[in-house]
């Protein structure tokens, strides 16, 4: 079985993958000093719930944006499994071209969305993903990754317009029943979500126009992908597990690293 850690900014989710589903996923909040022995100590006990075994892992795969966490999810795979994890880094066999300037510098959730989008969507196509930032990924026809758009996460945008203005609260993301609000928080929801749903359809369009790829599609991912949608029909497909998706056909287009080494 396939053991997939994807370490985002907030949250790591992992997941086993049997070779034919998913047989759990687990999030935890990411706390970059968080040790391998707390991780093992957490997931051992929900792996053995769900009815399976450290011995059942022969592969795993990380994929972060936080490189502080990455020694112990590492040590995670060596020491509790007894493998070596592939890390998802711009020089792996990807199947496609990277097309930007400084290809190291692309975020790995940005390329394993570009790889499950297009393995499972075809071409050409535009990844939203819904996270701590919200990122709009390019791929085209072929799966080639063409570049993309980094924006502030709505969380983000959320907690700074909280702490900046002394008299709004702190508000959660729901879709209003207006645009005009009749009140502080309903005028904050308004912004928020109508501010948002402006943003997506904007950029899709300007990415659109731009790219001049007849066809392109619209997957999005990410928490708050299926409330987003609700508010646009530029999103044309919600997809919970394309990162986790990502991380699974990486592992299979790549070598099991040699122990003790990062795969290149």
């Amino acid at each position: 079985m396939l053991l997939a850690v994807d370490a985002g900014n907030t949250n790591v989710v992992f997941a086993v993958h049997d070779g034919r589903e998913w047989r759990g996923r687990w999030r935890i909040a990411t706390e970059a000093q968080r040790t391998s022995d707390e991780y093992a100590v957490w997931l051992l006990a929900l792996m053995q719930h769900a009815g399976l075994r450290p011995a059942e892992i022969s592969r795993a795969v990380i994929g972060t944006v936080v490189p502080a966490a990455l020694y112990n999810l590492r040590r995670l795979c060596r020491d509790w499994f007894d493998v070596e994890p592939l890390v998802a880094r711009s020089t792996l066999d990807w199947g496609f071209a990277i097309m930007v300037e400084r290809p190291q510098e692309v975020g790995a959730d940005r390329l394993l969305n570009a790889l499950a989008a297009h393995h499972h969507y075809g071409g050409p196509l535009v990844v939203i993903d819904f996270g701590t930032a919200t990122t709009f990924d390019v791929v085209d026809r072929e799966g080639n990754y063409q570049g993309g758009v980094i924006a502030p996460g709505i969380n983000l945008s959320i907690e700074a317009l909280h702490k900046a203005a002394a008299r709004l609260p702190r508000i959660g993301i729901g879709r209003p029943q207006a645009a005009i609000g009749r009140d502080t928080v309903s005028a904050m929801q308004s912004g928020i979500f109508w501010g948002y749903v402006g943003l997506i359809e904007g950029i899709v369009g300007r990415i659109r126009a731009e790219a001049e790829m007849p066809g392109m599609k619209v997957v999005a991912t990410g928490g708050l992908a299926p409330l987003l949608a609700e508010g646009t029909s530029v999103i044309e497909r919600v997809d919970p597990d394309i990162t986790l998706e990502g991380l699974r056909l990486l592992a299979a287009r790549n070598p099991v690293p040699i122990s003790g080494r990062d795969a290149t």
